[in-house]
């Protein structure tokens, strides 16, 4: 398809810079592509109203980590030059793939030298990290092998990283300490992840007392978002994109439980795109859900079949993304089209802190 199908006009201020509070607060647009009217407006409060006893809402689990790091290339004979480097897969227990500015500027073997130390005999320093450029790929992306491994590569990240705001976030202001609480889902527990599963970010303990009550089960699998989520579609046709790959999982008992919802009749509800790529991407012909573990760049365009998920909960997109194709498969594109339209002219909150919406799965 044409990648110029999927691109709308969106106005600066109709970018959320800042999640509501409190957060089930913010706005939510409901989206019933089979029904009269298609679009109603309400809150993430009132989702428990659209959903049955015995539904079950699968969460991603996965944890933000600060996994942007700012550095100084060294290469002998040549001046050093400042690096920005953002993880995006880890590949090993001392290896990452990044996106790496300026990406013309770095080769394989250069060192990399982040945070405080600034000189590699510090690599065992408290608060320094150096790494080598294993390999270069295309459009930026690099292999770094870090001097740690394990878990002390994982303190080091911890310790001089910062968290990775959405570019569309980052360039109106600079990421502060109240983005490390609001840039986490309350669950998230299985660290990885470089970007959160933004629609998981509207849920608050009130809201999950409220769906326990109402009898909806509550599930959790694992998907490591990667930064590739932010790349836009450069190509002029679909057919012609790559997804990068994230990593992800889900366990026995979870498959079992939600194989089990579809069975007896109800409904499952993907929290996120994260969620819904990895319950596809595991998901049998048949819809059965077994358990699964793996790297997924599945790319879900209009006419795909969805197998697995019956309603899907998430923020509004990017236009000409991966994620508003996603969704226009699933609602279809010109109900998708429609009520992105309605959202701009109605002053609904955009992107990775703004409003969300619950679309019913267009009928096949």
């Amino acid at each position: 398809m044409r990648v110029d199908l999927f691109d709308f006009d969106l106005p600066d201020d109709n970018i959320a810079l800042r999640p509501a509070s409190p957060r089930d607060h913010a706005r939510f647009l409901v989206v019933r592509p089979n029904a009269t009217p298609v679009l109603e407006d309400h809150h993430v409060y009132d989702l428990p109203s659209f959903l049955r006893p015995g539904d079950a809402l699968v969460f991603n689990d996965t944890k933000v980590i600060p996994a942007q790091l700012e550095g100084i290339r060294h290469r002998e004979g040549a001046e050093e030059i400042a690096v920005s480097c953002t993880l995006h897969m880890r590949v090993g227990a001392s290896r990452w793939k990044a996106f790496a500015k300026p990406g013309k500027r770095i080769k394989p073997g250069d060192r990399i030298d982040f945070g405080v130390g600034q000189g590699n005999s510090a690599v065992c320093l408290l608060g320094s990290l150096v790494a080598t450029v294993a390999e270069k790929g295309d459009a930026g992306e690099i292999d770094l092998a870090f001097d740690l491994s394990g878990p002390d590569l994982d303190q080091a990240i911890a310790s001089v990283g910062h968290i990775p705001l959405p570019p569309y976030i980052a360039a109106k202001r600079p990421e502060d300490g109240r983005d490390r609480a609001d840039y986490q889902t309350i669950y998230a527990r299985e660290e990885g992840a470089v970007a959160a599963p933004t629609a998981g970010l509207h849920f608050t303990p009130d809201l999950f007392a409220r769906l326990d009550a109402a009898g909806i089960e509550r599930h959790f699998v694992t998907l490591h978002v990667g930064a590739g989520t932010f790349l836009p579609v450069k190509a002029d046709d679909t057919a012609d994109h790559k997804m990068h790959q994230e990593i992800g999982h889900i366990d026995a008992t979870t498959a079992a439980a939600l194989s089990a919802v579809r069975a007896r009749g109800n409904r499952v509800i993907a929290v996120g795109t994260t969620s819904l790529r990895l319950l596809e991407s595991a998901a049998e012909d048949n819809g059965h859900i077994p358990a699964w573990s793996g790297a997924t760049g599945i790319f879900i365009t209009p006419g795909y079949r969805f197998k697995a998920v019956d309603m899907l909960m998430t923020n509004f997109h990017l236009p000409k993304s991966t994620l508003f194709m996603l969704v226009s498969a699933f609602a279809g594109l010109d109900t998708m089209r429609g009520a992105y339209a309605h959202a701009i002219e109605t002053g609904y909150r955009f992107y990775s802190y703004g409003d969300s919406s619950l679309l019913f799965r267009k009928d096949d």
